[in-house]
Formats: C-alpha cells, sequence, structure tokens
C-alpha cells in the first residue's frame, strides 16, 4: 500500500501516471491520495480550498479500482505532516507494508520535515523522477538526511511529462487550453467553478 501526498491544486497526469507506474513496479495493491489541508511549506492563502482539491482527486480517481481517497490530513487542524498521517496508517494496519510516493522536489526538501529521523524509519519511499534525472547524493539538502532512510528509498523514473500544477494554474488564468494536462472531469470542474481566474 502507498500514500501519495500532495497539494493537487489541481491533480494532473503527472500524479496519475507516477501512482499507476509505483502500482505495477512495486505491486502494490493500493495507492491513497492524500490532499493536504494546509501544508507546512506552503502559505494558506495560495492554496485552493480543500473541498475543492478533493472533490478534483475524487473525479481523476474515479476510474480506477487501485486508487482512493482519505481525507485524514484535511481532518486534522493545524499544518500536515506525513510523520503524523504515516504513524495513523501503520497503527491501523500494522500488518501491512507502506510506502509513501513523492516527487524529488519533496526529498530535496525532506531535511526541513516534522521528526524526518523517525519517519524515515516508518516507511519506504518512493522517489519520483524522469527518465534522464541523474539523481546524486552529494547535494547538500541530500546529505543532511538520515542515514537510514537510504536503505529504504527507491527512485522511479517516469515517461517524462511537463506538466506542474502551477503551470495548469497560470494557463487557466491567462485563458490558454489546459485540454490532455489533466483529466476531462477535473478540467470541466475548473471551469464549472470557475476556479483558478
Amino acid at each position: 500500500m502507498a500514500i501519495l501526498g500532495g497539494t493537487f491544486d489541481p491533480i494532473h497526469y503527472g500524479h496519475l501516471v507516477a501512482a499507476e507506474i509505483a502500482c505495477y513496479q512495486f505491486q502494490l495493491d493500493r495507492v491513497i491520495f492524500m490532499p493536504a489541508a494546509r501544508p507546512p511549506h506552503k502559505e494558506v492563502n495560495a492554496v485552493l480550498s480543500r473541498d475543492h482539491r478533493y472533490q478534483m482527486v475524487c473525479l481523476a480517481i474515479e476510474d480506477n479500482l487501485a486508487f482512493t481517497i482519505s481525507d485524514l490530513e484535511m481532518q486534522r487542524p493545524g499544518n500536515s505532516y506525513t510523520v503524523d498521517t504515516m504513524d495513523y496508517f501503520i497503527s491501523q494496519q500494522p500488518q501491512d507494508t507502506f510506502y509513501f510516493i513523492m516527487g524529488m522536489d519533496s526529498l530535496l526538501s525532506m531535511h526541513s520535515w516534522k521528526d524526518v529521523e523517525r519517519l524515515s524509519c516508518l516507511c519506504r519511499f518512493i522517489v519520483v523522477t524522469r527518465p534522464d534525472y541523474v539523481f546524486d547524493r552529494d547535494i547538500p539538502s541530500l546529505q543532511q538526511l538520515p542515514r537510514q532512510l537510504w536503505d529504504n528509498l527507491h527512485i522511479m523514473a517516469i515517461p517524462g511529462m511537463d506538466i506542474s500544477s502551477t503551470d495548469i494554474r497560470q494557463r487557466v488564468r491567462a485563458g490558454q487550453p489546459i485540454k490532455y494536462l489533466l483529466p476531462s472531469r477535473v478540467e470541466q470542474y475548473i471551469y464549472e467553478h470557475g476556479l483558478y481566474r
């Protein structure tokens, strides 16, 4: 089982491809999409409301039986921390092996996460990269990570997709097309609710 955390503002094909390839490569029975209510590394006012982000994830994953969503972090008061989320799921299903899926940008900032030493022992980590990415452990922020993390870390390349939530938001604001960057039902939801204008 894996957790794919994120702001999902909005969710797009890059997120979905990463989850699907992780399912195949690591033989996962389920990927739980975990929208963050208050990401500690982002300004609260810069993030779309939790309800809209949750609904867009629901629309994006509805046709994949291996994908599900949790509102655990959205129900928790204050900031969302990965270590608290993993603690919860492990306490509920201690017999399962858990993975946490994240992008390289998250790994580069992981040294500043809450209780990173303990988190590095709780689960395994799948770090998503582009196919041509050269992984360099000598980057200063990576050298600050706990030693035990490296025993639980897997690098997973996905097809190169130059898609980002930031770019999608900018395109909507500029009146540019976003078709084929995210599922059509998410695109429709964005326009119907006048998001990112």
